[in-house]
């Protein structure tokens, strides 16, 4: 059986053309195949997702289908709590932990239907990665298991890619559902601040912290995304709206969409590769010659908005862990201890003028999108580089293109554009005003069904 989208598998199902017993028992068949190449997996759950995809084949049977996610395989990234199945959150310090509760996200998709075929491997606290001297291995990128799959959702990212799974949950603060999408060759998208329910979901900072999924096609994030969205009283960020149809404006095109381009972000705070600008400005000349008005804009420095986003990551962090990083400092790994305990040199005063500048950062981007639908940035300066090489500080060393949507709650999607010269995937970020994702899902759309690039997958998958 070839890899199949969500869109496709759920016309399938629905046409009782395709089991999701069978679809199940395939995906287990490639984890057990190709994960021990990957390590995207930290517990496969096969008991479970068989139980899962015959009541969805039961359901199919008997015309009560509860919609598009009903019998698709899926997995979740290890910081969310899954109810009788371990959630360590990659970390010694979780190594036995056992939640009594599904975190709310979870519950939702498996009222869906969804098939959960396990957890997958994330950076230490949804942080410190790639890390060597934890329980678990990093998640490898599919494309060349030598290189970084970005982080922190990279099991997920790795896993998407391959085909072991049609969809899976990230969490982005401050790039980590689009790092490794883009990384990783996939779609992902980080939702508006508050549209989904973090309650039951391992924090890392609460201003900054968003769920989202992660998929092949921008359509399926849209459908995973129908199944995620949604007020939760227990969530003091979640926002009170009716939920849209986020695949509602998918076909329409791009004519007539208002699309500002953020040069100085990708040009010139922080050069991307040849590969990925030359995708950048193909993507923008398709949306030009679509009929989008498209015109460069100018923001503030890239660093600005990472400065802010990244001093109150930290704080944040440090604020959460500061009784085991007493009690338990050197069981954590050496990238999360001290990329956190960085926040011990953070002032009060900074804390305060960082809350202060957010502000008009925030104040800044929703001006500059009054008259404009998307923004175009890069998602990561280039190819993924290699597994062993990536800093310590590689999080400080240059501004990050993501930053700025975790800083101002803005929805973005991180979307293929190609490969570079090492045969790795390169990317773009969309991001659109607050709430506004069946827009900003719509251009996403226009552009992969447009290019060639969801047609190629890792030799791996093949």
């Amino acid at each position: 059986m070839s890899i199949l989208t969500i869109a496709q598998a759920a016309g399938l199902i629905a046409a009782k053309k395709l089991s999701p017993v069978e679809l199940t028992k395939t995906h287990l068949e490639r984890v057990r195949r190709l994960d021990p190449q990957l390590n995207a997996f930290l517990v496969v759950t096969e008991e479970r997702a068989l139980a899962d995809a015959k009541a969805a084949e039961a359901r199919q049977m008997s015309g009560a289908l509860r919609g598009p996610l009903d019998g698709i395989p899926i997995a979740h990234k290890d910081i969310y709590n899954t109810a009788g199945i371990r959630t360590t959150a990659h970390s010694r310090l979780l190594q036995d932990n056992v939640p009594a509760r599904d975190a709310r996200t979870v519950k939702k998709w498996a009222e869906a239907g969804t098939v959960m075929l396990g957890k997958l491997a994330t950076h230490e606290f949804a942080f410190g990665g790639p890390s060597f001297d934890v329980p678990w291995p990093p998640a490898r990128n599919p494309w060349n298991r030598d290189r970084f799959t970005s982080g922190s959702s990279s099991g997920t990212g790795a896993a998407v890619a391959a085909g072991l799974i049609l969809g899976g949950t990230g969490s982005d603060t401050g790039g980590s559902i689009r790092g490794p999408a883009a990384l990783c060759g996939i779609s992902g998208i980080k939702p508006t601040y508050g549209l989904c329910s973090r309650v039951g979901i391992l924090p890392l900072a609460f201003s900054l912290d968003h769920a989202g999924p992660m998929a092949w096609t921008a359509e399926d994030c849209g459908l995973l995304l129908q199944g995620m969205a949604g007020h939760d009283d227990e969530d003091p960020a979640s926002v009170a709206r009716p939920v849209a149809n986020f695949t509602a404006e998918l076909g329409q095109g791009v004519k007539g969409l208002r699309i500002g381009v953020v040069r100085r972000f990708f040009e010139t705070d922080n050069r991307a590769s040849d590969a990925t600008l030359a995708g950048i400005d193909a993507a923008v000349d398709f949306f030009r010659k679509e009929g989008a008005e498209v015109r460069d804009i100018t923001l503030s420095p890239a660093a600005d908005y990472h400065a802010v986003g990244y001093l109150l990551m930290i704080t944040e962090a440090f604020t959460l862990h500061a009784p085991w990083l007493r009690e338990r400092f050197m069981e954590y790994g050496e990238l999360f201890r001290d990329r956190v305990s960085l926040a011990t040199m953070v002032s009060g005063p900074d804390v305060v003028q960082a809350a202060r500048r957010r502000r008009v950062l925030c104040r800044e981007m929703a001006a500059a999108m009054e008259d404009l639908d998307i923004l175009v940035s890069a998602s990561q300066m280039g190819e993924a580089p290699r597994i062993d090489s990536v800093p310590k500080w590689a999080n400080m060393e240059k501004p990050s293109f993501t930053m700025p949507f975790n800083v101002t709650g803005f929805p973005a999607i991180s979307v293929c554009t190609g490969f570079g010269v090492a045969g790795m995937p390169v990317a773009m970020q969309l991001a659109g005003k607050p709430f506004s994702e069946p827009t900003l899902l719509r251009a996403a759309h226009a552009y992969e069904t447009a290019t060639p690039w969801r047609s190629k997958r890792p030799a791996m998958a093949a």
